[in-house]
């Protein structure tokens, strides 16, 4: 009989995780929540139709493990890429205002009729980035060691 793996048997690699549908994609929010990021690391490049922000990222896959082994938190660096990008939209995004971080709350997609929809970034502060894609393909990848989170502390909802 094999027994189930349990959180803390995971390793401690990079992650490099792609999402194709909702389902996916709901997982990729989760481990991007309250990610922060400057409006200057936010790029549409619409030749290659694809939108990417560098984010600095709490570690919510490690938070269980810290804890337990009585460490602190850490954040990460990493890519978020959505690609087939046909149209960007924001709302409450000054991207003049070079000084600015943004947090990612969540990330939905809002199927059309094909395969072609809606990817939704909700930002803190009531900001919104809509990106309309032809078809949902997403990508999340850490570019970078994980490091102490400057409060040391896990971010709370309230």
């Amino acid at each position: 009989m094999s027994q189930d793996a349990k959180f803390e048997d995971g390793g401690e690699a990079p992650l490099n995780l792609g999402a194709l549908d909702g389902d996916d994609l709901q997982v990729i929010s989760s481990l991007v929540q309250d990610a922060v990021f400057p409006v200057t690391e936010m790029r549409w490049i619409a030749a290659e139709r694809k939108f990417a922000l560098l984010l600095n990222r709490f570690r919510w896959e490690d938070k269980p493990v810290a804890e337990q082994r009585g460490r602190p938190v850490e954040r990460v660096q990493s890519v978020l890429v959505v690609d087939n990008v046909m149209r960007v939209a924001s709302q409450g995004v000054d991207r003049s205002e070079k000084d600015m971080i943004l947090s990612l709350l969540s990330m939905a997609f809002e199927a059309g009729e094909d395969a072609d929809g809606e990817v939704i970034l909700t930002l803190a502060g009531d900001g919104a980035i809509r990106l309309s894609v032809e078809a949902l393909e997403v990508t999340l990848k850490d570019v970078t060691r994980p490091y102490l989170a400057p409060s040391g502390k896990a971010p709370t909802h309230e």
